[in-house]
C-alpha cells in the first residue's frame, strides 16, 4: 500500500489514526475499570442468592419446598439440582472477569464452592453449595447465564462512533484549510517558473499562511517589476544600437569600394544585428503570447522554406501528429534558434523530426557534427553559456539554446539535448505536453 503523498490525505490520516487509537484506549481503560466492579456485583448477588435458597430450604417444611423452588424458578429464573459426583463440569474461561468473579464468590461462600458456565453440557451460571457445612449433600443453585455476560453497550458506542465521526470531519476541514493554500500557491508557482506573472494570492487564513501569502504575493510583484524593468533596458539599448549600426551600413555601402573590405564590414554588422536580436527575443518573453490550435505539420514545413529560402535544406521527418494548442511563435522562434544552432555548430545533413512519445509532442533537430559532452547538457541551457571550444569555432550569445529551453518550459515541457540516433551529432529535443482542445 502506498503511503499517500498529498498533505490533505497525510494530516487526515493521522489526525484519523489518532482519533481511532483514542477511542480504543478508552475502550480498553474502560473494560479494565468495568471489570473488577462488574465482577464484585455478580459475586456478591451469586452468594446472597446462595443463602437466601439455603436459609429458605432450612426453613420450610418439607412439603413447602418444592413450591419454593418453582417460585424461585419462575421469578427470578434461579433452579436448584442435587450435585452428582459425576457431574461433568466445565471449567470457568480464564479471562479477567471470571477470575475476579471466581476470587470474590470464593470469599464469600468458601474455598471449596465449585464455579462453571456449563455442567453436562447445560449452560447457566452453577454454583455448589451444603445446606449444612458439616453434611456430604450438596446442590447446585443454577443462575440464568445472562447474569454473567456482559451487554453491549449499544447507548455508548453509538455516541463513541458519532463523536469519532465529528473529529474526522473536523480534521477533515482543517486538513482542507491548510492545503488549499499551499495548492494555490504550488499553482502560482509552477506560473512564475513559466515565467508567467500569476494573480495575487488570497491573503486570508491562519497567520503563518497569510504571511507566507503576502510573501509570496511581493516575490511576484519583483519579479514581474525586473523583468519589465529588464526588457525596457535591453529594448532600449538594442534600439540604441541599432540606429548607428545602420548608419554605419550606409556609410560602408556608401564609402567602401565593393570587395572584400566593403564585405566584411557588412558581415560584422550583420554579426552585431543578430546579437542584438537575440538579446530582444530573450528580454521579451513568452508571457503575452497565448496558446492557439496549431498543427505541428504546418509549423515544420513553414521553418523548412524558411531554410530553403536562405539556402539551408532542412530535411522534415514526421509522422501523424495531433493538433494541439502551442504558442506559434514562440514555438517557431524556439526551433529557428535549435536549427540556427545545428548550422553553427554542427554540420549537414540537419533534420527536423516529429513525433508522439506517449502524451508528449516531440520535435527535435538533428544536425552530424561532433555533438556536445553529456556533462554539459545542463550547463548549455543557462543564458550567455556556451561550450569552452565550440563545435566549429563559431561564436554567439549563448542565449540560442536558453531561449527555446524556457520557451518549452512555457509549453510546461522541456528540452533535452543528447546524441543523434545513431550515436553521432546533437539531437536537440522540444518535449512538450499534448494538451487536449477545448
Amino acid at each position: 500500500m502506498r503511503w499517500p503523498r498529498s498533505l490533505l490525505a497525510r494530516i487526515f490520516l493521522w489526525v484519523a489514526a489518532l482519533v481511532i487509537v483514542t477511542n480504543l484506549a478508552w475502550i480498553a481503560i474502560f473494560r479494565l475499570a468495568d471489570t473488577e466492579p462488574r465482577a464484585r456485583a455478580l459475586a456478591q448477588f451469586s452468594a446472597s442468592a446462595v443463602n437466601l435458597v439455603r436459609v429458605a430450604l432450612l426453613t420450610a417444611t418439607p412439603e413447602l419446598r418444592p413450591a419454593l423452588l418453582q417460585e424461585l424458578s419462575d421469578r427470578e429464573g434461579i433452579r436448584l439440582l442435587p450435585r452428582d459426583p459425576h457431574d461433568v463440569i466445565t471449567p470457568l474461561p480464564g479471562d479477567g472477569f471470571m477470575v475476579h468473579f471466581a476470587e470474590q464468590t470464593r470469599a464469600l461462600l468458601g474455598p471449596e464452592t465449585q464455579l462453571s458456565l456449563e455442567v453436562n453440557r447445560e449452560p447457566g451460571l452453577w454454583i455448589s453449595f451444603a445446606l449444612v457445612p458439616s453434611e456430604a449433600d450438596e446442590f447446585w443453585l443454577i443462575l440464568p447465564l445472562d447474569r454473567a455476560q456482559r451487554r453491549m453497550p449499544w447507548v455508548w458506542i453509538g455516541w463513541g462512533t458519532l463523536a469519532a465521526a465529528l473529529a474526522l470531519v473536523v480534521a477533515w476541514l482543517i486538513a482542507s484549510r491548510i492545503s488549499r493554500p499551499l495548492r494555490h500557491m504550488a499553482w502560482a508557482a509552477r506560473q512564475v517558473g513559466l515565467g508567467n506573472t500569476p494573480p495575487p494570492l488570497p491573503e486570508t487564513g491562519a497567520e503563518e499562511l497569510e504571511r507566507l501569502a503576502q510573501a509570496f504575493n511581493r516575490m511576484s510583484r519583483d519579479l514581474a517589476y525586473h523583468d519589465k524593468e529588464r526588457a525596457e533596458i535591453l529594448a532600449g539599448i538594442s534600439h540604441d544600437l541599432r540606429t548607428p549600426l545602420a548608419r554605419l551600413r550606409l556609410e560602408a555601402e556608401l564609402s567602401l569600394p565593393e570587395g572584400p573590405a566593403q564585405a566584411g564590414m557588412a558581415a560584422d554588422i550583420a554579426q552585431m544585428d543578430a546579437i542584438i536580436a537575440q538579446f530582444l527575443e530573450y528580454a521579451r518573453g513568452e508571457a503575452d503570447e497565448r496558446p492557439e490550435p496549431c498543427d505541428p505539420h504546418v509549423l515544420l514545413d513553414a521553418l523548412a522554406q524558411h531554410e530553403a529560402a536562405i539556402q539551408r535544406p532542412l530535411h522534415i521527418e514526421a509522422g501523424p501528429l495531433p493538433r494541439v494548442p502551442l504558442k506559434v511563435r514562440a514555438l517557431r522562434r524556439a526551433l529557428g534558434n535549435l536549427v540556427d544552432n545545428a548550422w553553427k555548430y554542427g554540420a549537414p545533413p540537419v533534420r527536423l523530426c516529429g513525433r508522439v512519445q506517449g502524451a508528449f509532442l516531440e520535435l527535435a533537430v538533428i544536425d552530424a557534427g561532433p555533438g556536445i559532452p553529456a556533462s554539459e547538457t545542463e550547463r548549455l541551457k543557462r543564458p550567455f553559456t556556451r561550450l569552452e571550444a565550440a563545435r566549429s569555432g563559431a561564436t554567439g550569445t549563448g542565449l540560442g539554446l536558453a531561449i527555446a529551453d524556457r520557451i518549452a518550459r512555457a509549453h510546461g515541457g522541456s528540452l533535452e539535448l543528447g546524441p543523434g540516433p545513431d550515436g553521432q551529432g546533437l539531437c536537440a529535443t522540444l518535449r512538450l505536453p499534448i494538451i487536449p482542445m477545448t
